[in-house]
C-alpha cells in the first residue's frame, strides 16, 4: 500500500504526463479507426512536458504522428463534428485561425463556425458528390482531420475520412478532449522548441 512505503499525502509533481496508445490500424486496410471497447493497442508511449500542451506533443510524437504546423506550406484543417460538439468545435476553430491556419468544414459545421464569424471554406461530404473531403486529402490539400460522430449512419458516412487521412499519414483526431489536446498541443509547439531532458531529471 501507498501508507506501507510511507506516502502520506497526495504529490503534485511540477510537470505534465501524458499517456499515448499505439495502434496497428496501417496494417489492417478497411478497418475504421472509431475505437472500441475490444481494441487493444501494440504499445504506449509517454511525452513529459512543463505544460499540458507540451507533453502532448510529445506523446504524439513517440508514437509516430507529426503535428502540423502554421509554418507548413499547406495549413488547412479540416473539421466535422456532432451536433452537440459545435459549440466547444467554433472555440477550437477560432483558435485554429489564431494560430495561421485555415479551416475546411462539412456544410452543418462550417455554418456554425461562420456564424461565429470565423472564416471557414465549406467542402462536400463523399455522399454529396465530387469534389469531396476526401479528394481533398488524397491531394494533400488537409494537413490535419477532426472529426466526431453521433450516430451509426454519421458514423458510416465519415468512415472513409478517417480511412484516407490514415492511409495518408494525415493527424486525424475523433473525440472532442483530443481535439482540445491537440489545439493546445499545437499552440506549445508555436511558442517554441521542446525541451528534452533524462526521464531521470524528474524524480
Amino acid at each position: 500500500s501507498l501508507a506501507s512505503q510511507g506516502v502520506t499525502q497526495e504529490v503534485t509533481p511540477p510537470y505534465f504526463s501524458v499517456k499515448e496508445a499505439v495502434f496497428p490500424f496501417v496494417k489492417f486496410p478497411g478497418v475504421d479507426t472509431i475505437l472500441g471497447p475490444e481494441m487493444k493497442s501494440t504499445g504506449e508511449v509517454m511525452g513529459v512536458g512543463k505544460t499540458f500542451g507540451e507533453a502532448f506533443v510529445k506523446s504524439q510524437l513517440g508514437a509516430g504522428t507529426k503535428l502540423p504546423r502554421p509554418t507548413d506550406a499547406v495549413r488547412k484543417v479540416f473539421l466535422t463534428v456532432k451536433n452537440n460538439d459545435k459549440p466547444r468545435a467554433v472555440t477550437v476553430a477560432r483558435e485554429l485561425v489564431t494560430l495561421g491556419f485555415e479551416l475546411v468544414a462539412t456544410k452543418g459545421t462550417a455554418a456554425a463556425i461562420s456564424e461565429a464569424g470565423i472564416p471557414v471554406q465549406a467542402v462536400n461530404k463523399v455522399t454529396e458528390g465530387r469534389p469531396h473531403v476526401v479528394d481533398a486529402i488524397k491531394n494533400g490539400d488537409i494537413q490535419l482531420v477532426l472529426n466526431t460522430t453521433e450516430t451509426r449512419s454519421s458514423q458510416s458516412d465519415s468512415k472513409p475520412i478517417r480511412q484516407t487521412a490514415l492511409m495518408q499519414k494525415v493527424p486525424y483526431y475523433t473525440t472532442l478532449p483530443g481535439i482540445l489536446a491537440v489545439t493546445k498541443a499545437i499552440a506549445a509547439q508555436k511558442e517554441g522548441r521542446l525541451d528534452v531532458k533524462p526521464l531521470q531529471d524528474y524524480f
